[in-house]
């Protein structure tokens, strides 16, 4: 495993839309493992491929339960709404409120190819809508309704 440069909100990259995976490969599960300890190494909740340089469909998420690894994930249902205050590791230092769904249902693969669909709430769900975001070159300034001071 490797820490990976994060890449900053001035690199065009982070606007473009990132491809789907089509296999599964050494080079993608290292890629996976690089991405979980260079956001544990930030203090991270997510981080998407983008974020490293990678333009891949490829997203992890650790809200304090252990790592959830998604590949080609898609956003099914979105329910409810919640509005909370969010940061981005290609972003620092600058908060904001931003508008999510309260629950969402999401699904993708896992590193072993697997489909998988999870159904998450507050913090969870706000942190898939972050990181799929990211996959189509969205970032949460984009969506700030009101800029906060520096938590």
């Amino acid at each position: 495993m490797a820490l990976r440069q994060i890449r900053l909100d001035s690199d065009e990259l982070l606007r473009k839309r990132s491809r789907e995976v089509i296999e599964i490969n050494s080079n993608i599960l290292t890629l996976i493992d690089d991405m979980i300890e260079t956001m544990h190494n930030a203090d991270g909740v997510g981080l998407a491929a983008p974020q490293v340089g990678i333009l891949k469909r490829i997203i992890v998420v650790d809200v304090g339960e252990g790592p959830i690894v998604l590949i080609n994930p898609q956003l099914l249902e979105g329910f409810g709404e919640q509005t909370g205050s969010e940061g981005c590791l290609s972003v620092p230092g600058v908060f904001g409120e931003v508008k999510r769904p309260q629950t969402v249902v999401v699904s993708g693969l896992n590193p072993q190819g697997e489909t998988i669909k999870i159904e998450a709430k507050d913090l969870l769900a706000r942190a898939f809508c972050h990181e799929i975001d990211h996959l189509d070159g969205i970032l949460f300034t984009d969506k700030v309704i009101r800029y906060m001071e520096d938590e």
